[in-house]
């Protein structure tokens, strides 16, 4: 059974160009950002992120 685009699973994901809203660098995520959804975090500013709501 073939699964259909968006599966995702060992396949290559489709990756789409972001702006992140900490450090205004372009960026690269693996789902499609949505104008007026979540502000959109880098991969290190992400991490900073994480490291302080604990």
């Amino acid at each position: 059974m073939a699964y259909q685009q968006g599966g995702g699973f060992g396949g290559p994901r489709e990756m789409h160009k972001a702006v992140c809203a900490e450090c205004k660098k372009e960026c690269e995520v693996p789902f499609k950002p949505r104008e007026g959804g979540k502000p959109i975090l880098c991969r290190d500013c992400y991490q900073k992120s994480k490291g302080q709501s604990r």
